[in-house]
């Protein structure tokens, strides 16, 4: 600095002792620099006092010099502390050259800064609120310095600024949050600890209403919950546990669409304490805002499926996810079914669009509790209804939900909850929303079939429920009834395509009802005979999967839609099924489900008696698809009492390659003869008169069988059929004889024969070729 300068108003006196080394005499100069500003006052001297500030900023302050910058700092403290209230209108002035200094290299020099900056807010108080965002500004950067001392200062400093927003009317909030939001991305864990502490006291503030600009800071907010530090964890978790109390007592003013996708990147870290976090969050908003939630479903559904396939270490969480999905799945309603027609919704939101989701965050994802965060699900969904609020439409946008079912679906890796609240997901979608749902039925309908090879059976049960609904659901019905010429099962999934009912086709003889054979039967749709061909084609290229599950998989699905029609078409495709091994395993295996399931029992009984054109249409649709395996249909014979025909079965066999696997199937059937279900043929036999051609049918297998175990057993049953001159009475002898049970009149056993002839021809050279 150069001596000969004038300075003037200061001394020279002044000027000397400001840049001396000591702080004393630095000290005193303060001093008889806030004398002199004191008289200036007095004098309402302005241009003096303007000189002086200038003169200690420029040539002091900002010197190059270091005991120079001390001095300066330690003079501005003393002019503000002579203005006393007359501080405010100097203020710029007095503060900038403090907040440059607060860079400085010298940690002492920052110290000296922090002093004098305390000094000058300490006399000024709320006039320093213009110049708020500067002052903070320069604070958050000392809350991370690395000096102690500095670090000390600077806290002194912070609590008196806000206690002079506290209790202060006048504070900027709208030109403080773009600072704030900048600043609450910081990595620095005391600068992190800085902006927490701040957030709090504004929340304190009552003048102040934080909320209005929480979707500005929530993202930043998750990120700090990530911290390192235990203790800011837990400060920030107050935090967000105190927002969200504010938004459960007044969600009429809480921007919940401009916060949404925030959650839903939170809700997918891996940080446990983030994500049950966010979930809670999540969970509150979808059950506050109801409907306005909806555009945000696809990446709701995103954030919250996977989480419900935790195990017990993340319960909390687990748990969390689950009401938030089902809270999501009850604002669906059939309503949202209407083409083109969005539902009105209380509240309207500026929030951003579902497709501007997650890409625009850059943080990780969320989750979280706190004490606040106990669930009103129980209670049902509450949905406000501000009377100021204007109706918004709110649409269901079922292809990105879609998309996101299918996806999960499809991904083998996803856990067995996580599958079977999808699957749930897409049949609540099939009943509430059918006709937009049958759009995308073409994409799902694979996965769909594919899902049905899953491990665990609660999911191929859930599975075949959506399944079924697809194929009963009117939605489904289309206007092209597609070839009526029969399938072929080893065209591609695109490429088929079914009859519809009430069209002349395979399944609609002339005399029958088709695959409607009741009025109680559920509606089938086109997809009803596509799910029939790519079961068995599914069934047909897994074989394990037939083996191990097949006859769960069919006998669920006659509980869900109707066993008839599952039968006759399965039937009817299996006719001409190239397969022949394949169909007789099939035909095998459909045989042991009619005979045996109590899912089954009032399709037996309406077969028993072939009362009606329908059963009579049934046995022979059955029948000819039964004849790719001669045992299972004899078995048909046997349960429709066509025990003439059976006879005539039975005496064809000596044509037939008797293998062990016949014999096998043989003896089972022997085995079958001797269950509950065939309790009335053996009642027949003690009328020997009138069942001969059973009885002969019984011989005829027991003639077929080697000496085993079935065959002493079908040997005793039949040594078992009483004398019929033992068994006439008095007046049976004086009656006219029984005439046996006639076959059905309206069944042509003869062309029946002749098929069954044919299917075994077939199959006798294709063996001969393998």
């Amino acid at each position: 600095m150069n001596p000969e300068k004038d300075f003037a108003p200061l001394t020279p006196n002044i000027v000397r002792a400001l840049n001396d080394k000591l702080y004393e005499k630095r000290k005193v100069a303060a001093l008889e620099i806030e004398k002199l500003v004191r008289e200036f006052v007095a004098q309402n001297n302005t241009v003096q006092i303007k000189h002086v500030i200038q003169t200690l900023s420029q040539e002091f302050a900002l010197s190059q010099h270091p005991h120079s910058r001390k001095g300066g700092l330690i003079g501005l403290a003393a002019c503000s502390i002579a203005l006393g209230k007359d501080s405010g209108l100097y203020l710029k002035e007095l503060i900038e050259p403090v907040l440059t200094c607060f860079n400085d290299a010298d940690s002492r020099l920052r110290y000296y800064a922090c002093e004098a900056l305390y000094n000058i807010v300490k006399v000024a108080r709320g006039a320093v609120l213009p110049h708020f965002n500067v002052l903070f500004d320069g604070l958050s950067k000392l809350a991370a310095d690395p000096d102690p001392n500095v670090k000390s200062g600077s806290e002194l400093l912070d609590r008196l600024l806000k206690d002079i927003v506290t209790e202060s009317n006048k504070f900027d909030l709208v030109g403080f949050i773009p600072l704030l939001r900048e600043r609450i991305y910081s990595n620095n864990q005391y600068a992190r600890q800085f902006i927490i502490s701040w957030i709090l006291v504004l929340e304190s503030v009552p003048d102040i209403n934080l909320l209005d600009y929480l979707p500005e800071i929530l993202d930043g907010l998750f990120q700090i919950l990530g911290d390192n530090g235990k203790e800011i964890r837990k400060m920030c978790e107050v935090v967000l546990g105190e927002f969200l109390k504010e938004t459960k007592k007044s969600p009429s003013s809480v921007k919940f669409a401009e916060m949404a996708n925030i959650l839903v990147i939170h809700c997918q870290t891996t940080d446990d304490l983030i994500q049950l976090t966010a979930m809670c969050w999540l969970r509150e908003f979808i059950q506050l805002a109801g409907r306005v939630m909806l555009p945000y479903s696809s990446g709701i559904l995103t954030a919250v499926l996977p989480c419900l396939a935790y195990d017990d270490r993340k319960r909390n969480i687990k748990e969390v996810a689950s009401v938030c999905n089902q809270s999501l799945m009850k604002l669906v309603t059939p309503e949202d079914d209407e083409p083109d027609e969005p539902r009105p919704v209380v509240q309207k939101q500026a929030g951003p669009s579902p497709e501007d989701c997650a890409a625009k965050q850059e943080g990780a994802a969320s989750g979280g509790p706190d004490g606040s965060c106990d669930s009103s699900f129980s209670s049902g969904i509450s949905v406000f209804t501000p009377a100021s609020a204007e109706r918004a439409p709110v649409t269901l946008h079922l292809d990105g939900i879609v998309q996101v079912l299918n996806c999960h679906l499809s991904d083998t890796a996803i856990g067995m909850m996580t599958r079977i609240a999808v699957l749930k997901w897409l049949y609540h979608l099939y009943i509430k929303t059918p006709r937009k749902m049958s759009r995308h039925t073409d994409s799902l309908f694979p996965v769909l079939l594919q899902t049905l090879s899953d491990e665990s059976d609660e999911v191929i049960l859930k599975d075949l429920e959506v399944l079924a609904e697809i194929a009963s659901s009117p939605a489904g019905q289309t206007d092209d009834p597609g070839p009526l010429d029969g399938p072929d099962l080893r065209v591609s999934h695109s490429e088929l395509q079914a009859p519809i009912p009430g069209r002349a086709g395979l399944l609609n003889t002339p005399g029958t009802k088709g695959l409607e054979c009741s009025p109680s039967t559920p509606t089938m749709n086109s997809y009803f005979y596509k799910f029939m061909i790519n079961l068995l084609k599914r069934f047909s290229s897994e074989r394990k999967l037939l083996e191990v599950r097949g006859a769960f998989i069919i006998r669920q699905l006659c509980l869900l839609l109707h066993a008839e029609s599952i039968f006759h078409s399965m039937a009817d495709i299996l006719l001409r099924e190239e397969d022949l091994t394949f169909a007789s395993t099939m035909v095998h295996t459909l045989n042991t489900i009619l005979l045996t399931s109590t899912e089954l029992f009032q399709l037996r009984n309406q077969l028993k008696d072939l009362k009606t054109p329908e059963s009579r249409n049934l046995f022979c649709c059955l029948y000819r698809s039964w004849c790719h395996n001669p045992v299972t249909t004899v078995s048909l014979c046997f349960l429709t009492q066509n025990y003439r025909h059976a006879y005539d079965l039975i005496q064809k066999f000596g044509d037939l390659e008797v293998t062990v696997d016949f014999l096998t199937e043989v003896d089972k059937l022997v085995q079958l003869i001797e269950c509950p279900i065939f309790t009335y043929l053996r009642l027949q036999l003690l009328d020997v008169k009138s069942n001969p051609y059973l009885i002969k049918a019984l011989y005829g297998l027991l003639m077929l069988l080697p000496q085993s175990s079935a065959f002493q057993l079908l040997s005793h049953r039949l040594q078992c059929v009483p004398n019929p001159e033992l068994l006439q009475t008095e007046d049976g002898l004086k009656a006219a004889p029984k005439s046996q049970k006639a076959d059905s009149p309206s069944i042509d056993y003869a062309e029946l024969l002749q098929h069954f002839e044919r299917v075994q021809k077939k199959h006798l050279e294709a063996s001969e070729r393998e």
